[in-house]
């Protein structure tokens, strides 16, 4: 049975999380993207929960998870803070037997793995780029650029609002297929699951994209406008990923172009990549079975 519980952090925010199992076994995270929320994951909660403990928080900005306003509360080092907390609150060890992201989920977890990886035994990342080969396409590769163009959109301050307009029209639309038409398992039931969801508020979840300083320059941006993602570096000992990691890579995905996944191996010593033919990006959704079929095997791989 998957239920809802509210976790209070040590820093002061709050995570509503679905859950499932008891406490005291073994931990699976699952971490969602935008625009989604914790509910993605109800159903590989109920079908773990009976040998691990299974906890899906909405992260900081979504849902009934604490929302503050401020860009600085939704740099990557906070959130990051929030999920090793959140780890050390629900494993009596102080560590997850995997660490299961999509999208910006991922983009915590990667961070995660690198800044405890004491606390990840293993992680399974579903259409998340590694920060090092994200910043690489953003600075060189003009299909990713443009691909992630969107991105300026979400860091507007009315972003929110217009997103809000027309029960979420342009919410929705982030799920069309090139078309414009809607996904058969985007169900009207689903629908007004999210609109619900986002009801609750998305400011905090724009802040995500207002935080980074991964964001694709301009086409006709001025040198000056350029400088901080041409100038931008990071230290390689921020890109390391010492635990086991799988990744699910949905290959129609529109926003993460397949390059992204291209020398991987200099940061991830350990890797795996399953490509899933066919796939867009919202592989949760998409291919439920072919998730949950990776992550048994993946529990069951022996790394000792």
């Amino acid at each position: 049975m998957v239920t809802t519980c509210m976790h209070r952090l040590p820093a002061g925010i709050e995570l509503e999380c679905h859950v499932s199992g008891q406490p005291g076994l073994p931990l699976l995270l699952f971490l969602h993207g935008f625009p989604e929320g914790a509910f993605i994951w109800d159903e590989l909660l109920a079908q773990f929960g009976t040998d691990y403990r299974c906890v899906a928080p909405n992260l900081r900005g979504y849902g009934r998870s604490s929302q503050p306003t401020a860009i600085g509360d939704y740099r990557a080092k906070h959130l990051v803070e929030d999920l090793a907390a959140l780890i050390a609150l629900e494993s009596p060890a102080h560590t997850a037997a995997c660490v299961i992201a999509h999208d910006w989920g991922g983009a915590l977890a990667w961070g995660l793995a690198n800044r405890y990886p004491a606390q990840v035994q293993r992680l399974l990342i579903l259409n998340a780029p590694h920060p090092g080969a994200f910043l690489r396409e953003l600075q060189h590769n003009p299909v990713q650029q443009s691909a992630s163009q969107y991105m300026h959109f979400l860091r507007r301050p009315d972003a929110p609002q217009l997103l809000a307009e027309n029960r979420w029209q342009r919410m929705l639309s982030f799920f069309q297929h090139p078309d414009g038409s809607l996904p058969v398992w985007l169900t009207p039931e689903l629908q007004q699951r999210y609109r619900e969801h986002w009801d609750l508020g998305v400011h905090g979840a724009c802040m995500f994209y207002a935080a980074s300083p991964l964001v694709p320059p301009r086409p006709g941006s001025s040198s000056d406008e350029l400088h901080d993602i041409r100038e931008l570096s990071l230290p390689d000992e921020m890109l390391h990923i010492p635990p086991p990691v799988r990744i699910l890579w949905g290959d129609r995905d529109l926003a993460l172009q397949p390059a992204l996944l291209d020398g991987l191996e200099q940061w991830v010593p350990r890797l795996q990549v399953e490509h899933l033919k066919g796939c867009s990006h919202w592989v949760v959704h998409e291919r439920p079975e072919a998730v949950r079929r990776a992550l048994a095997e993946f529990l069951t791989q022996d790394y000792s």
